[in-house]
């Protein structure tokens, strides 16, 4: 049965075959199907994709450069308008705003690459280093801006440096998934906190001043108005883009990325020569084994084989490998209690290779799982820098000296004492922190610090908040003039020490009084002018 099975098979592949050679005939031996023994090619073939039809084949042909998305059209259009504007007024005023603005039109246009990108790539997990990689160039030059800032503190104008620095994080926009107008506003906010400074500063002396701050707030309209058109709901990437990495390269560099396109085979050449005629002579070699030693596929002359093996009985299952009893979850309870396998030898069947459902990006940890930084209490020329304390216990001292600035960052639940007369002070991004303060020279600036205290011994010139949700200041009488700056604030209330000469009811000093700062302001128009006025509440 089985060598009748093989013979039929064998005259079934010969038919085909001579079908085969049949229908090859006509055309090797038609003379016009073919030049100089090579099969001819349609006229459309023979122009190579890289061949000039007017300057011979082999010439490169100049490609045309690829129009820019309206996106990045409209964006060349924001940085050729408001930020050049921005950029000449602060050349105007020259020195180190000129030398700040230039950083802010570096950041610019590395933002446009950015978008470049975005428009070429496929969408990286936000937390993987790859989406920090595309974003290099934009945050070291945005953090350009920021050290120009920090490094001249004393400045005549760093007012108007601290408007810039704190205006730049507008570019972050491109991280808001959801309402990215929504950074675009805040970050004015922060800007307009510095920058009415500047405009109350110079608005008798100097209106060079004053309209370069109203330039610099132009380009966040612009660039809300922008967001709006183009990305209302976040930024876009391309689905069927690159890799994140590959394009940010041939933005980088898009000399090396217009490859040259693959030399085409000339006309004079032909095509390559068809394959050679099938013999009968000597049977073809076998095909080549699967990497398992197992064929995908077997004809029906194998097929025989195979029922031959099964009637062989239990010597088929001689080769089959042998379980560890170890491994025998029947043998093992341990086993069968527990969801992991044994590691065994890879199988590289079919089942192996199939398509997996991508593995879900990872989800920022919450604050309390993150891990925590050791504590630091050190100084840095003539800045303090305080960071990382939390639930510290006892009170942290830090004796200071006039020319002395303290830099107090990411604390929660600390109280911290300054000792003697110091420069400035800066509170950033902390929670539940306690200051006690005998003078300082300058400020005490506050920012993004809810629940935050302030207790003042002696003199203090200037408290600025910004950001902060509850704050209560304790003032003495020394500092009774002290000037409070509010943006963005609630639940900020001044306790004020009583009046000399007024006691309490048993004749000793009498208790501070509570003032709340006013929170809702009311503008109306009156006579083509604007005026706001604090709301109260009577009853």
């Amino acid at each position: 049965m089985a060598n009748m099975n093989n013979l039929t098979t064998l005259i079934k592949r010969l038919e085909a075959a001579t079908s085969r050679l049949e229908d090859m005939v006509p055309s090797i031996s038609d003379p016009s199907a073919s030049t100089n023994g090579v099969a001819s090619l349609p006229e459309s073939g023979l122009t190579a994709p890289g061949a000039d039809i007017r300057g011979g084949p082999g010439t490169p042909q100049q490609q045309p450069m690829a129009p820019l998305p309206p996106a990045i059209d409209d964006f060349d259009a924001l940085i050729n308008g408001d930020v050049k504007t921005f950029v000449n007024m602060s050349e105007e005023i020259g020195g180190l705003v000129a030398e700040q603005s230039a950083a802010v039109l570096r950041a610019f246009a590395a933002e446009r690459k950015f978008l470049i990108v975005t428009t070429k790539a496929k969408k990286p997990d936000i937390q993987s280093p790859v989406y920090m990689e595309v974003l290099k160039d934009l945050q070291s030059t945005m953090g350009v801006v920021n050290d120009i800032r920090e490094a001249n503190r004393a400045s005549p104008l760093f007012k108007h440096l601290s408007t810039v620095s704190e205006g730049i994080n507008v570019l972050i926009w491109v991280a808001n998934e959801t309402k990215p107008v929504d950074t675009i506003t805040e970050m004015l906010s922060s800007a307009q906190f510095w920058g009415n400074r500047v405009i109350q500063e110079y608005k008798e002396k100097d209106q060079t001043h004053v309209q370069w701050a109203q330039t610099f707030y132009r380009i966040f309209k612009s660039l809300a108005g922008y967001v709006k058109q183009h990305y209302p709901s976040g930024l876009t990437w391309n689905p069927n883009g690159t890799d994140p990495l590959q394009a940010t390269e041939e933005v980088n560099n898009p000399e090396q990325s217009s490859a040259k396109p693959p030399p085409a085979r000339s006309p004079a050449n032909g095509p390559p020569p068809p394959p050679p005629l099938p013999t009968f002579s000597n049977p073809p070699p076998p095909p080549p084994m699967p990497p398992n030693g197992v064929s995908t596929s077997r004809s029906p002359a194998d097929m025989g084989a195979v029922f031959d093996e099964i009637s062989r009985g239990e010597s088929v299952t001689s080769k089959l490998r042998k379980v560890d009893p170890s491994s025998q979850t029947h043998k093992n309870p341990s086993l069968r209690a527990g969801s992991a396998v044994p590691s065994g030898p890879v199988r590289s069947d079919s089942s192996s290779s199939r398509g997996k459902s991508p593995i879900p990006g990872k989800k920022p940890k919450p604050e309390s799982m993150r891990t925590k930084r050791p504590p630091k209490k050190e100084l840095e020329g003539n800045k303090w820098l305080i960071e990382h304390y939390d639930t510290h216990s006892g009170m942290l001292e830090i004796a200071a000296q006039i020319s002395q600035s303290i830099l107090i960052s990411r604390c929660a639940r600390t109280t911290i004492r300054v000792v003697g007369k110091a420069n400035a002070i800066s509170l950033d991004n902390c929670s539940q922190v306690s200051l006690v303060i005998d003078s300082l020279v300058s400020a005490v600036d506050v920012i993004k610090s809810p629940k935050f205290e302030l207790q003042v011994l002696g003199m203090l010139p200037t408290i600025m908040l910004d950001q902060v949700d509850g704050a209560a200041i304790y003032l003495g009488r020394e500092s009774l003039g002290t000037e409070v700056f509010t943006s963005k604030c609630t639940g900020v209330n001044l306790n004020l020490p009583p009046l000399e000469g007024v006691n309490g009811e048993n004749g000793e000093e009498g208790d501070y009084v509570e003032r709340a700062l006013p929170e809702q302001i009311k503008t109306v128009i009156r006579d083509g002018m604007i005026v706001s006025e604090i709301v109260e509440h009577a009853g």
